[in-house]
C-alpha cells in the first residue's frame, strides 16, 4: 500500500524551487538523490505491465530508483542483505552498542563527511576490538557489524554508530570460545575513554596533514591553535558509549538489523501532513520519558528538504561495515571456527535470495501468478489495457 504522504511528494512539489534558490550550493550527489526520489516508481523510469494468468487482472509496475537514500527502495535492499547476513548469526546473546560524537566534533564532521565518518567507524571498531582483547575485560577476538547513522529523530545532524556484537569471542590461541557475562559485555566508561583518545589523536593528525576543510563559521579552525582550542573542552568531556543488554535470540537480532541497516533520515510512515503550513511528522525527544517522548513536529518544506539533504552520504561511502571475526576475508573461516568451538552445526548452504530480482506480488484479485505482458522504457507510458473490461491498477513492484 502506498503511504498517504511520501518524501517524494514533498520533493516533487517544492524541490524545483528549492534547487533554484540554492543553485550552486547543492553538490551533484545531492541533486542526484533528489532527482532519484522524485522519479522513483514513476513513468520517468519506465516499467512494465503485469497480468494475472488466472483472472486476467492487470496492473502497472513502475521501476524503482534503487538509490540508497530513497525511503521507498530500502525495504527490498534490507531483505536481500539480511538473507545474506542471517547465516552469520551465532547461537549466543548479541549486544547493541552505540558510539556517539560530541556536538563540537559533529560540526567538523559535517564539513568533512568522508574523512570524519570513516574515522568514526574505524575508531569505534578499534576501541571495541582492543578492549575486548584485553584479558582484564574479555580477552577474546570479537565480531562487529557497524552501521553509521547521521541523524537524530528530528533529522538534525547527529553522527553515531550502531553496532551489533556477539556476546563473546574466540580466545587468542583459537582454542576456545570465551563468553561474556550474561548482561554485560564491556565497560562503557573504559570504551568511552579509549574512543575519545583514538578519535582525537587521528583527527588532529588529519588536520596537521592539511586534509580537513573548513567553511563559514568554522573557517578559523584551519589555524592549528584555534583547532586545538576548539577541541579542548571535548578532551575532558565524557564521550557517550551506550551498551544494551543482549537480544532475546537470533530472530530478535535479525528484526533489529532490518530496522537499522538500510534506514534513511526519515521514513514515509512518519509523515503526517504536507500543506501550506509545512511538513508535519512524528519524532522522538529522547530527553523526555514515557508518553512525552513521542512528539509531533512541523517544518517548512524548505527546512524539511534541507534537513533531509544533511544526510546524503559521499559517493561510494560504505556505511555498513564488518570487523573482527566478521571482517570480509576472514569471516568464513572465523565463523566456522566459532561454531566448532560452540559445538553447533553450520547453517545450510542456501543462497536462494529472499526476494529475487523479478519478484512480483500475487494477483490482488485472486492470488494468482502475475506475468509481464509489456515493458516500456523511461519516459514512456504503457499502451492501453489488453481488453476493455480490464481495470487499470497501479502498484509498487
Amino acid at each position: 500500500m502506498r503511504a498517504s504522504i511520501e518524501v517524494a511528494d514533498i520533493f516533487r512539489a517544492t524541490g524545483p524551487a528549492y534547487r533554484a534558490a540554492r543553485a550552486g550550493h547543492l553538490c551533484l550527489t545531492q541533486l542526484k538523490v533528489m532527482s532519484a526520489i522524485e522519479h522513483c516508481r514513476t513513468a520517468a523510469l519506465g516499467g512494465h505491465v503485469e497480468a494475472c494468468e488466472d483472472c486476467g487482472q492487470w496492473r502497472i509496475a513502475y521501476n524503482s530508483c534503487r538509490n540508497r537514500h530513497c525511503p521507498k527502495c530500502q525495504g527490498a535492499a534490507a531483505r536481500t542483505w539480511l538473507a545474506e547476513r542471517e547465516a552469520d548469526l551465532l547461537p549466543v546473546g548479541y549486544f547493541h552498542v552505540v558510539f556517539t560524537l560530541p556536538g563540537e566534533i559533529a560540526d567538523i564532521a559535517f564539513q568533512n563527511k568522508a574523512l570524519v565518518y570513516d574515522l568514526l567507524l574505524k575508531a569505534a571498531s578499534e576501541t571495541m576490538l582492543t578492549i575486548a582483547a584485553d584479558p582484564r575485560y574479555l580477552g577474546a577476538r570479537i565480531g562487529i557489524t557497524a552501521v553509521l547513522h547521521t541523524w537524530g529523530s528530528a533529522m538534525t545532524h547527529h553522527p553515531h554508530v550502531h553496532m551489533i556484537v556477539p556476546g563473546g569471542g574466540i580466545a587468542p590461541d583459537g582454542s576456545r570460545w570465551i563468553s561474556s557475562r550474561p548482561a554485560f559485555l564491556l565497560p562503557v566508561r573504559v570504551l568511552g575513554k579509549l574512543f575519545r583518545r583514538l578519535f582525537l589523536t587521528r583527527l588532529i593528525a588529519l588536520h596537521d596533514a592539511g586534509r580537513l576543510a573548513f567553511f563559514g563559521s568554522l573557517v578559523h579552525l584551519a589555524v592549528r591553535r584555534a583547532f586545538l582550542r576548539h577541541l579542548a573542552p571535548v578532551r575532558t568531556k565524557r564521550w557517550v558509549v551506550y551498551s544494551k543488554a543482549p537480544f532475546a535470540g537470533p530472530d530478535a537480532v535479525v528484526a533489529y538489523l532490518s530496522r537499522y541497516t538500510h534506514r534513511v533520515a526519515i521514513s514515509n510512515s512518519r509523515l503526517i501532513a504536507f500543506d501550506e503550513a509545512g511538513v508535519t511528522f512524528r519524532c522522538k525527544d529522547y530527553r523526555r520519558d514515557g508518553t512525552d517522548r513521542q512528539q509531533i513536529m512541523t517544518l517548512s518544506a524548505d527546512e524539511f528538504i534541507r534537513r533531509f539533504m544533511l544526510h546524503v552520504l559521499p559517493r561510494g561511502f560504505h556505511r555498513i561495515r564488518h570487523y573482527g571475526l566478521l571482517a570480509g576475508s576472514a569471516r568464513r573461516a572465523s565463523l566456522a571456527l566459532a561454531r566448532r568451538l560452540l559445538d553447533v552445526a553450520a547453517p545450510p548452504d542456501d543462497h536462494t535470495p529472499v526476494e529475487p530480482e523479478d519478484y512480483r506480488p500475487p494477483c490482488p484479485c485472486c492470488g494468482g501468478r502475475m506475468i509481464i505482458i509489456e515493458t516500456f522504457e523511461r519516459g514512456r507510458q504503457p499502451r492501453g489495457p489488453p481488453h476493455a473490461a480490464a481495470t487499470n491498477r497501479e502498484t509498487d513492484p
